[in-house]
């Protein structure tokens, strides 16, 4: 049965203008360059230079009187006695205030590449350069072949309608092996390490005794029971060390390495320029993140000329209004919201800037006060998703060194003094406690614990091991030396 009501609701929906704005404050400048570039594409109302004021805006008649002045005055002296400075005669013509906007890249070739290259040197018949192709398009990124051989039997006859065997495809894998960078087409990181020491013709001692802990003592090598190895191996604690040493020279994961070198530079383009005069901090935005644009002159001038010209047909003078007020309009939101995104980015930077003054002058860790979004939100004004987005993304380069912003963000403790203190602080000191052990007998949790209760942080084992685990620091075990 149909039933009529009445409702009331109260509903928050965003503008696409803000919508637009919380988008652009989440990219980082490399971005932003590119996103304008892309509304530039997108929409020719806008353009790059300068605002024109109301004095610019002349008439056709104006602008021929113009020309027409230009033309008198013209003196061929004028552009052959130019004031070029004489840096810019040199090879390297860049000034000091020149703003470098090019992006280094590197060129390289991947592992999988450099793979292939090595398969054209090899003597193989049209299906077994196929297969190993095949074998080659299975390494992961770190260079091993994680998958089965029966499973890639099975993939080679479904999608290459080649029927082939485990044993074929061993023989082809172990050819591999024979490539460079060593230890790729591994099965696992034994069969890795194992690879590269093999292919060492060094008869040193220290090398026969890491080919023989690799084959036969590599569980206990990978759980630092040295102790097991030493009395199965019946050798010196000097003897092994070298060993580990000579194994500890290989690599366990070969695809990387020429990953890295082929892998394009990123470098972090600093959204925040934070400087230090006579004690006061001076913080300004990086001229890439305040571009200049503008609405076209021309579809301005388009679209006082649609609203005056009467000889077309109703229809066909809104649609050519319509469209271009459309991309004015669009020109302005956008040149706005680029506007917005500066004042927000400044806004909230000045408020962690001006809450972590004493870390910003000194560089010292242990001066990080305890901060939380909220506390910067309720700071500026602003929600904690705005700053939120603010924080994950901008990097401010500093006179210690260059940092995202979400790194200075930190949850606060207690001391035994009842002082607030950034679990940042007691992080370093963890980080530096370790530094400082003794390797051969790596300070456990508990006496991890047991040192930071000494110099005053209340905290248990379990926050101890959390924190370690955060810093990337393997337990105590992990850590041990010879």
């Amino acid at each position: 049965m149909l039933k009529q009501s009445l409702q009331q609701k109260l509903l928050q929906k965003l503008s696409p203008q803000q919508i637009q704005l919380m988008k652009l404050l989440q990219v980082p400048t490399v971005e932003l360059e590119q996103r304008i570039k892309e509304e530039i594409e997108e929409n020719p109302a806008l353009e790059e230079g300068k605002e024109e004021t109301e004095s610019d805006e002349y008439g056709e008649d104006d602008f021929q009187e113009d020309v027409s002045d230009a033309q008198k005055e013209f003196d061929i002296n004028d552009y052959l006695d130019d004031d070029t400075p004489s840096y810019k005669l040199s090879s390297r013509n860049k000034g000091a205030d020149d703003e470098e906007k090019a992006i280094p890249m590197a060129s390289g070739t991947s592992f999988q590449e450099q793979l292939y290259a090595q398969l054209g040197l090899r003597h193989l018949t049209e299906e077994e350069e196929i297969i190993a192709r095949h074998l080659i398009g299975n390494l992961d990124d770190s260079g091993y072949l994680r998958r089965d051989l029966e499973n890639i039997v099975d993939d080679i006859a479904f999608s290459l309608n080649i029927t082939t065997s485990e044993e074929a495809l061993e023989e082809l894998l172990h050819m591999l092996h024979e490539f460079d960078p060593p230890g790729v087409g591994a099965r696992s990181l034994q069969e890795c390490l194992q690879i590269q020491i093999n292919r060492r013709d060094d008869s040193a001692a220290s090398v026969v005794h890491a080919k023989v802990i690799l084959e036969n003592h590599f569980e206990e090598f990978t759980k630092k029971h040295y102790d097991k190895i030493l009395k199965r191996m019946s050798i010196t604690d000097e003897e092994l060390k070298d060993a580990i040493e000579e194994i500890l020279k290989l690599n366990p994961k070969p695809g990387n390495s020429a990953k890295e070198a082929a892998k394009s530079v990123q470098h972090v383009i600093p959204d925040f320029i934070l400087s230090e005069h006579d004690g006061e901090l001076e913080l300004s935005l990086n001229a890439r993140n305040a571009p200049d644009l503008r609405v076209s002159r021309t579809y301005a001038e388009m679209l006082r000329a649609y609203s005056e010209d009467k000889s077309k047909s109703d229809k066909q003078q809104k649609e050519a209004l319509m469209f271009v007020k459309q991309k004015i309009d669009s020109a302005k939101w956008f040149i706005d919201a680029i506007k917005q995104r500066q004042q927000t980015l400044l806004l909230t930077m000045n408020a962690i800037m001006e809450y972590q003054k004493e870390y910003f002058l000194e560089g010292d860790e242990t001066l990080l006060k305890p901060m939380i979004l909220k506390d910067i939100a309720e700071i500026v004004g602003l929600d904690i998703s705005t700053i939120s987005r603010v924080a994950n993304s901008k990097y401010v380069q500093t006179s210690h060194g260059t940092f995202l912003l979400k790194s200075f963000f930190s949850e606060s403790l207690s001391t035994d003094s009842g002082e607030e203190v950034s679990t940042r602080e007691v992080k370093k000191i963890l980080e530096d406690s370790i530094g400082n052990e003794d390797k051969r007998k790596p300070l456990t949790d508990e006496k991890l614990a047991t040192l930071l209760k000494e110099k005053g942080y209340n905290i248990a084992r379990r926050t101890v091991a959390k924190y370690r685990e955060q810093l990337n620091i393997p337990v105590a075990r992990l850590r041990k030396e010879l």
